[in-house]
């Protein structure tokens, strides 16, 4: 018998402005709470400027708000219609967890953490990106017993992952249609001394604009050659473990080194969103060089990587980019 159900999930937006959350269903005492609390900033948001989109702000706001201290009540027949229901799902038959910690070299925009607790053991399943395959009529029947979104799924369909969209290595799409970049913001900024993160690069393919460490109108020679180094070095693949050989492989040289982030924005404000503590994905490196061969500028600061984990990236990004 299914005593406890907890639902961990986890946001990740703008540099440090992230949300943490788990809500406990109690099926004992019929009730059911929040019981972790926001890290970081609370309701305040990190200083920022010249931000390319503010679209996940919305978003942030009402998940820290959903954050009460009110317990939420159930029947004994709304307990059992639920449980016969989710039962019938098999969410987690032949599923295979991926792992999961608290603090991970790369990030995801989304990841979750299940935990189902019986009368005599529990059982664990953690994803970033493998959904069950019954994951959104899970999130509709536990629509109906609180009567809200528990897991989201309306800001589920603003965020790239697997559930809603097809993510390939030339692009994102959505029923067959590859989605229309909006907005690029790149940034990378020291973690010792403290930096306060900030843009480094803004591509607006709305305004025609690019800014930061290049300055200038975007042309459409600009746009067509992103789009194609996007492609080429499978950068929408990012969000996916298979691109994370090497920061699996090897811990850096450099502990005390740099944070990162790179986010698209497509036009209807879908958001895909990585950011790393001091590692990167496999074939960064490569879109590294090229960048510096088409404008003679280290704009992904290539130079900051120690020469042992730059031979590990040249040798997994090669392997990916054959």
């Amino acid at each position: 018998m299914i005593e406890k159900i907890e639902i961990t999930q986890r946001f990740n937006f703008k540099r440090l402005n992230r949300h943490y959350e788990c809500f406990t269903i109690d099926f004992l005492n019929n009730s059911a709470y929040y019981k972790i609390s926001e890290r970081g900033s609370g309701d305040k948001f990190l200083s920022e400027s010249s931000l390319c989109d503010d679209s996940w702000i919305d978003i942030l706001v009402d998940l820290r708000r959903r954050m009460t201290s009110e317990i939420h009540r159930f029947s004994f027949e709304e307990a059992d219609k639920f449980l016969v229901e989710f039962n019938e799902l098999n969410l987690f038959n032949d599923f295979v967890s991926e792992e999961f910690s608290y603090f991970e070299k790369l990030e995801l925009i989304y990841s979750c953490q299940i935990i189902i607790y019986s009368s005599d053991n529990f059982e664990e399943y953690t994803f970033k990106n493998n959904f069950p395959a019954n994951w959104v009529r899970f999130g509709e029947i536990l629509n109906e017993l609180f009567n809200f979104d528990v897991l989201h799924l309306n800001y589920q369909k603003q965020m790239v992952t697997p559930l809603f969209y097809d993510v390939g290595p030339d692009g994102v799409y959505l029923d067959g249609e590859k989605l229309k970049i909006k907005t690029i913001e790149f940034g990378h900024y020291r973690t010792y001394p403290y930096d306060i993160p900030k843009p480094r690069l803004i591509v607006d393919f709305e305004k025609k604009r690019i800014e930061g460490y290049i300055d200038k109108n975007l042309s459409l020679s600009d746009e067509e050659l992103i789009s194609n180094l996007l492609a080429k070095y499978h950068v929408y693949m990012w969000i996916f473990d298979e691109y994370h050989n090497k920061s699996n492989a090897r811990d850096p040289d450099d502990l005390e080194g740099y944070d990162w982030y790179l986010e698209i924005v497509f036009v209807g404000d879908v958001i895909w969103h990585i950011f790393g503590y001091n590692d990167y994905p496999d074939t960064y490196v490569h879109l590294g060089h090229e960048i510096i061969d088409i404008t003679g500028m280290d704009l992904l600061e290539l130079n900051t990587i120690a020469d042992g984990d730059m031979e590990l990236f040249e040798k997994f990004g090669s392997e990916k980019l054959e």
